[in-house]
């Protein structure tokens, strides 16, 4: 077992970054990874990364988390098995991405992070309201941070109460520049792309489309979506974004809803299709995190979730290119205005009193100059098709 320290700045770096990129490789874990390469990217960083077996840590953190929660108390345990990291420079800033509640018992193993550092910031991602009951032990440690931020907005005034920190609603983000389709201007040679949980409904319909009609369409076909390395998981979703013409999206947990659990939330998918200006067809979530953040015209074309004539869908939606490629215009502009991820760390960085870096303002100066590409003209013509980047 081993720890790496990376991606240091000349300058003393101010932020201390613990990453979970080598104990959990889970496909969902990917977007969170790039977040923290973006902050990498754009502050001075010093990253720790813990090396742990990946199937090992699954038994060890299951473990380590029903031990906490039978002894009440997860001060005393920690999922890495002889593992120790002392942290012996002093920071601005500590900041922590946990997309589980229990991955929390990690930073039992990370020695001193809390004393050498000024401020300390947590991004609390997926916790479902009905789980927290159950999470008490895990969230009582997140006392130890100044401010909790939280994507999963109808959660926050709960955990607020248990934690008895600030707790703040955030929406989720994206790499919008390595989503946007330009300066290159791709050619969308996949006609409809779906991710993730789906309707079997719309699928088989699909799918009998595909079998009848020269429709290219990209789905998932194999269970627990593990990577062997999530920078090339990145790249090849964000090209099949970027390259598709439609893109199948839902509220998160959709099959859910309704019977175990009432709660609405925005997943990722409606930040990175609309970063790759695909059209969005789908079921959105009725909360005021979607309104707030997709609250322009035809963000996402709301479709049934069983939705057999979804063929037919499509071939009236092409029979408007100028609605299509103003959609198309709208989805990338305001990504790149507004659901980057250096906005998403300019907020953090704001609620603890730390200024933006110079390279955050350049990446923002960049975003800006994207958006002068982007026109309903180049949105709807066809160009030859790119290579791969």
């Amino acid at each position: 077992m081993s720890q790496t320290t990376a991606n240091i700045f000349p300058e003393h770096p101010r932020v201390l970054l613990v990453s979970m990129r080598n104990l959990k490789l889970h496909v969902s874990r990917s977007a969170p990874y790039e977040f923290e390469d973006v902050i990498c990217g754009c502050d001075t960083v010093d990253l720790i990364t813990p090396a742990f077996n990946s199937n090992f840590f699954k038994v060890t953190n299951k473990i380590a988390n029903q031990a906490a929660k039978i002894l009440k108390n997860g001060e005393l345990l920690s999922s890495l098995v002889n593992y120790k990291f002392e942290v012996d420079k002093e920071y601005d800033l500590f900041f922590f991405f946990c997309q589980s509640i229990q991955d929390i018992l990690v930073l039992n193993s990370i020695k001193g992070w809390r004393d050498k550092c000024r401020y300390a910031v947590c991004w609390l991602d997926e916790i479902w309201l009905k789980d927290i009951e159950d999470s008490q032990v895990q969230l009582r440690l997140l006392k130890k941070f100044d401010n909790i931020f939280m994507n999963f907005s109808c959660s926050v005034d709960q955990v607020a109460d248990i934690v008895q920190r600030p707790c703040h609603s955030l929406a989720y983000g994206v790499d919008a520049v390595n989503f946007c389709p330009y300066p290159r201007d791709l050619y969308r040679s996949i006609d409809v792309l779906s991710i993730g949980r789906r309707s079997l409904v719309t699928h088989e319909a699909l799918l009998k489309h595909t079998e009848q009609e020269n429709l290219f369409y990209i789905y998932d076909t194999i269970k627990d979506l593990y990577m062997a390395d999530y920078r090339y998981h990145r790249s090849l979703y964000r090209n099949f974004v970027k390259r598709s013409s439609y893109m199948i999206v839902n509220k998160a947990k959709f099959d859910l809803i309704g019977q175990k659990n009432p709660q609405e939330e925005v997943g990722p998918r409606f930040f990175e299709g609309a970063a790759g200006g695909t059209i969005m067809l789908g079921v959105p979530p009725k909360c005021e995190a979607f309104t707030n953040n997709f609250d322009w015209s035809d963000a996402v074309i709301e479709i049934p979730f069983d939705s057999p004539d979804i063929s037919n869908i499509i071939a009236d939606l092409n029979a408007e290119p100028e609605r299509l490629a103003k959609i198309r215009q709208d989805n990338i502009i305001n990504s790149l205005l507004r659901h980057d991820w250096v906005y998403r760390w300019e907020t953090i960085l704001a609620r603890v009193g730390l200024d933006v870096t110079p390279r955050m303002l350049e990446r923002k100066a960049y975003l800006n100059k994207l958006t002068e590409m982007v026109t309903p003209e180049k949105c709807d013509q066809k160009p030859q098709l790119a290579l791969v980047d």
